[in-house]
């Protein structure tokens, strides 16, 4: 291996006060070697030559790879710009990242608070955290509602925005409220994706995200990382990662830093459209319970704009059946009726297909993509019409 691919300090600094777009594009690159790509390939590798004692960075693939430390490196500086002692650790997966958290944190007899309307695999979480005798304590994400369940709790788990509903809570209010009682804040900064939140800024503990959402945003890449600024916790996170062996693949995690390079540039096209499309659906009669932090009269504008610098690409609302539902979805012809969100290509479902999410039948959530906003606010409008009938 080469000096670019070993190395484990940071690149070249960037310039005080660097734009988003800066930040992206040269987040985690190596310093320059004559000769050598800007952004090395993947390495492929078990193990690494180690002769005498195991010193050095690299000496198992389960517990350290060179294309990791440089993806890490990027998302540590879009998470946490010019803080000190900020760690991130990637994984196989977004619930790779969210369990290394929960269950390297969390003993027997401790009290967990998590949201009772959040991502759809968290009751299975909840399941397996009881069956290890940790109390699990729920509450909704808008209003802050966690605060009458934090007495005692050892860990906080904030989704916001929350996915699907879309509701968000002060992050900053709650963090300092489980910190005088002693308890670790995490957030799931999935959906903001850390151009539009950093919760290590608003006083969390760790940042937590699925990196297959809209931070790689191509849908080719299962990811997930912790960022986090305590080194005692995150060297548990770390523990737990290698005992369990989530580890993401070395051509996954260059896949990811490539992807973080138009980050910016997606995001600012995707957000923008989705407001766009917000604002459309706001004047269809069929159209309820719709919700976009990004629109002034959202129950949840007010919290977000103080928080988020940016309100997401997920629109949710509800049509008035299942079958009007899919209908729509069938009629669209520019957006996939896929799962997940985040992605350059528009995708949506009806939620209530899965079954967890407490929503109504005909809801909706619309991940908006890039394309052009005139063409997709078009078939949106269109769909619906010819739903109708």
């Amino acid at each position: 291996m080469n000096e670019s691919t070993t190395d484990t300090g940071h690149g070249p600094a960037l310039p005080d006060g660097a734009g988003d777009g800066t930040r992206a594009v040269r987040a985690g690159l190596p310093e320059p070697v004559k000769h050598e790509p800007t952004l090395p390939g993947p390495v492929f590798a078990a193990h690494f030559h180690l002769p005498g004692d195991p010193t050095g960075p690299y000496t198992y693939g389960r517990d350290e790879n060179p294309t990791w430390t440089l993806l890490e490196r990027a998302v540590g500086e879009l998470e946490a710009p010019g803080q000190e002692g900020v760690e991130t650790l990637v994984f196989a997966s977004g619930m790779a990242a969210i369990s290394s958290v929960l269950f390297s944190q969390l003993r027997a007899g401790d009290a967990v608070v998590l949201p009772d309307d959040g991502y759809q695999a968290l009751p299975l979480v909840r399941a397996q955290l009881e069956t290890y005798g940790i109390e699990v304590r729920t509450a909704p994400t808008g209003g802050d509602a966690q605060l009458e369940v934090l007495d005692g709790a050892k860990l906080l788990w904030i989704e916001t925005p929350s996915n699907p509903g879309l509701d968000v809570c002060d992050v900053r209010r709650l963090a300092e409220a489980a910190h005088a009682r002693g308890a670790l804040v995490a957030v799931d900064n999935t959906l903001a994706t850390p151009l539009g939140q950093r919760p290590l800024e608003l006083g969390a503990d760790f940042a937590v995200a699925s990196g297959t959402k809209q931070l790689t945003g191509h849908g080719d890449v299962l990811l997930g990382y912790v960022v986090g600024r305590d080194a005692e916790a995150m060297a548990a996170v770390r523990r737990w990662r290698k005992i369990v062996g989530a580890i993401p693949g070395p051509m996954e995690a260059w896949l990811a830093h490539r992807s973080i390079a138009t980050l910016q540039l997606r995001v600012d096209r995707q957000n923008a459209t989705a407001l766009t499309l917000a604002r459309a659906l706001r004047e269809r009669s069929e159209v309820t319970g719709l919700r976009y932090p990004g629109l002034p009269d959202d129950p949840s504008h007010t919290i977000a704009s103080q928080q988020m610098r940016g309100f997401g690409c997920v629109v949710s609302f509800t049509l008035p059946s299942r079958e009007r539902a899919d209908r729509f979805l069938g009629a669209l012809r520019l957006v996939d009726d896929a799962t997940s969100f985040g992605g350059v290509r528009s995708t949506a479902e009806r939620r209530g297909r899965w079954g967890g999410d407490a929503v109504p039948e005909g809801f909706i959530r619309f991940s908006v993509g890039a394309e052009d906003p005139e063409d997709l606010v078009a078939d949106v409008l269109r769909a619906l019409d010819e739903s109708a009938v």
